[in-house]
């Protein structure tokens, strides 16, 4: 995937499963092709890349996955949030846990919401529109 001078509107995606990537790639693409979902399957590296890149090339939206190497998504929301620049990106935890602490914990960051990973390809469809929802037209 392409990363620096993407030319599509960028969805930026922390996740290490390959399957979940693709599934939510799929879904995305499906939705509305004129997406570019960029994934970053580590914490710290995600939060390099966005350290890394101009105003201009901020995505639209962040993906996070709870449970990631080095950096937990909710990691990654706390050190974002420090950087004033990234407030007005909408911001999503995701999980395979419906656990209402971690949701707490993610809502109480900013973050637009938590959602569990869906469990069947149908239901990958109405979670990505779902998160389309949360980015400025």
């Amino acid at each position: 995937m392409q990363l620096l001078g993407h030319s599509k509107r960028l969805i930026l995606l922390a996740e290490d499963d390959i399957d979940d990537q693709e599934l939510l790639e799929n879904a995305i693409e499906e939705i509305d092709p004129t997406w570019q979902l960029v994934c970053i399957p580590n914490g710290r590296k995600f939060v390099k890349y966005l350290e890394s890149i101009g105003e201009e090339e901020l995505p639209a939206l962040m993906i996070l996955d709870f449970n990631i190497p080095e950096l937990t998504g909710v990691e990654v929301v706390k050190e974002l949030n420090d950087q004033g620049r990234f407030r007005d990106v909408p911001k999503i935890i995701w999980s395979t846990s419906t656990s209402p602490i971690f949701k707490a914990m993610s809502i109480e960051l900013g973050v637009k919401d938590y959602i569990t990973k869906p469990s069947d390809l149908a239901s990958f469809l109405t979670t990505a529109r779902y998160m389309l929802s949360f980015v400025k037209p």
